[in-house]
């Protein structure tokens, strides 16, 4: 944690207490956590219609064994509820965000082991609002090892899909596109992927590759700096409900689209992710 103003100990909803826990010194070159990571998100879509627009946003960066939990008094600008990530299912009403990913990771034959660490990049609710268009979660192993990159999409209609990646060295990570995001492009093609997390740095970049081309990509970058209360709500009054701009944004930029003619690509029925 970092100091009087930050997160007072892990949510009795979210986390699982870990007594002492400071910083992660298993793993190499982080910032103090959590993090709010301020920077700029940047679209461009090629093609016949090109469209591009950038904004500043800030995300937060958390240890998902000590998720924050803001004084009374901050927490409308800042707060994670568990059914956020991974969605609600019966009989998972007290599992941690953590043991969800756990729980995909299972499905998906990974097994972290002993002393793990999971560290969320992600939008908080703030008054009582979330839209997380891309969650990503770096998955260490005990002996600090990354073993795989979780991203879960979550599009406008209420539904999600995460991609169990496994980024090289340079942070690069490539997986087919199996999920409806946006009305503007179908379920094909392939996603390029490079994920930065370093002391000074946090950065995911997206590209949709369609048939040798480049037909979309997505950036965010930014500088994580400590979580402090002072901090959040320098950030809360610079961007005002984050998480309903996102939102907004998101629709504002999809009438533009549409008015120019794009034409909007059906819908398919989702079916059922295991573990998610």
């Amino acid at each position: 944690m970092s100091g009087p103003e930050a997160a007072q100990g892990p949510s009795t909803a979210d986390s699982a207490s870990v007594p002492g826990l400071t910083a992660l010194p298993d793993l190499p070159d982080l910032p103090d956590l959590p993090a709010l990571v301020g920077g700029r998100l940047t679209h461009h879509r090629f093609g016949a219609v090109r469209y591009s627009f950038r904004s500043r946003v800030y995300q937060w960066l958390v240890d998902l064994d000590d998720v924050p939990r803001q004084p009374w008094y901050l927490r409308a600008l800042a707060r994670f509820d568990h059914d956020d990530h991974f969605g609600a299912h019966d009989g998972d009403d007290t599992l941690t965000i953590k043991a969800k990913v756990e729980r995909f990771l299972a499905v998906e034959g990974v097994d972290l082991g002993a002393g793990s660490r999971i560290l969320m990049l992600a939008n908080a609710r703030v008054l009582g609002h979330v839209f997380d268009p891309l969650t990503v979660h770096w998955c260490f192993t005990g002996e600090g090892d990354l073993a795989c990159v979780v991203a879960e999409v979550h599009n406008t209609y209420g539904e999600r899909h995460a991609y169990l990646l496994r980024p090289d060295r340079d942070g690069r990570a490539t997986t087919d596109k199996a999920f409806y995001v946006s009305p503007f492009f179908d379920v094909t093609g392939s996603y390029r992927l490079r994920f930065t997390l370093s002391h000074d740095r946090v950065a995911v970049s997206v590209a949709l590759h369609r048939d040798g081309a480049n037909v979309f990509s997505a950036a965010f970058a930014g500088r994580p700096e400590a979580a402090s209360g002072p901090a959040l709500v320098r950030y809360a009054l610079r961007y005002p409900l984050m998480p309903q701009r996102v939102s907004a944004l998101i629709r504002i930029h999809g009438i533009r689209l549409w008015l120019r003619r794009l034409p909007i690509q059906s819908r398919p029925p989702q079916h059922p992710q295991e573990g998610v």
